[in-house]
């Protein structure tokens, strides 16, 4: 299961793909998540063509109410579980808010985009709702830091849904507007292509996606105790026929426990149903897959809790190793758009 990283035109033979990948600590990532987007950056990463940069996008959760306390505790949260998932030393992790460089180039592209673009953005008319007004500027502006983040690294691809293909699009924009009044600075970032994943969703309600909130939403979370794993399983949606078939249209429930199965085996949705009889095996062989999957990634995770000092040795390598990577564009843009190489002290 990987990711498609196209290589770039006249590439040189021999030079890793460079990627470049964000997620919010807005909540516990869930075995949907994992699958969909986890598991692939894991099997890219490891590819030995693609030199990944994967950061904690700390300062995008603070676009929408926060508690502070509680944003630090899911920061770190999050970067312990994707090092628990097994992001190695084949992938650079560090938190977005740790490289200062991220939002001094972002106010570089704010002074290089147009209003009109940011208003544009669809996920601001969705989380400011009708009360625009009153949102926070930074739900406005963060393409921008978005942008930043991509085209600080000179990233050749990018992993985006559905829902960031129109700030990639920006990116892309930003590049290359900012190219031509100023100069060659950026490179201009393709999406990567993700895999068609299994469509995860809520075990108590199949209609809608698997989400973070918590369990009475049908999630199962990655580090989640096995006993909380089969009662989350226990409680999904099914029906009362025995003869065990994939229907997504008529059978959704489970239709949505044998595509989770089947990405968890590696088999089609059809082929994790065969030998079993009753939705009863079906839940039993769900919860062993997941408890079997999930049990390493909570190992390691508490294995990280317990050991503050390494999680924090993790984070401050990869924090270096992305500023050393940042400062050269950085500078670039600095120069290219008017301003000191490197201000005064």
């Amino acid at each position: 299961m990987t990711i498609t990283a196209p290589a770039r035109p006249g590439a040189t033979v021999g030079v890793r793909t460079r990627l470049v990948t964000g997620l919010q600590p807005t909540g516990r990532l869930h075995v949907g998540n994992y699958l969909g987007a986890v598991r692939p950056l894991l099997d890219l990463a490891a590819s030995g063509g693609t030199q990944a940069l994967v950061f904690v996008a700390d300062l995008h959760a603070m676009t929408m109410e926060h508690d502070p306390g509680r944003l630090r505790e899911q920061t770190r949260e999050l970067a312990a579980t994707l090092l628990a998932c097994g992001l190695g030393d084949d992938a650079t992790l560090f938190l977005q808010s740790a490289v200062p460089a991220h939002t001094e180039l972002a106010y570089l592209l704010e002074c290089t985009a147009a209003y009109g673009e940011m208003t544009r953005m669809i996920q601001l008319k969705e989380k400011a709702g009708r009360e625009r007004s009153a949102a926070r500027l930074s739900l406005l502006t963060y393409p921008a830091l978005m942008a930043a983040d991509i085209l600080l690294y000179r990233a050749d691809v990018v992993p985006v849904g559905e829902d960031q293909r129109q700030h990639l699009e920006l990116t892309r924009t930003l590049a290359r507007r900012f190219n031509a009044r100023y100069g060659d600075v950026f490179t201009v970032p393709d999406a990567a292509v993700p895999p068609a994943a299994a469509r995860v969703r809520s075990l108590r309600d199949p209609a809608v996606k698997m989400g973070k909130s918590g369990i009475a939403t049908g999630g199962v979370f990655l580090l989640d105790e096995p006993v909380r794993i089969a009662a989350t399983v226990r409680s999904a949606v099914t029906d009362l026929d025995p003869v065990l078939s994939y229907d997504p249209d008529l059978r959704p429930g489970v239709a949505n426990l044998a595509e989770l199965l089947g990405a968890l085996t590696g088999r089609t949705p059809q082929a994790a149903l065969d030998g079993l009889h009753g939705s009863g095996a079906l839940k039993a062989a769900l919860t062993e897959a997941l408890v079997e999957t999930l049990r390493p990634i909570r190992a390691r995770y508490l294995a990280l809790e317990a050991d503050a000092a390494e999680l924090d040795r993790r984070l401050t390598a990869g924090a270096a190793t992305a500023a050393a990577l940042a400062a050269p564009t950085l500078a670039a843009a600095r120069e290219a758009i008017g301003l000191p190489v490197t201000a005064p002290g």
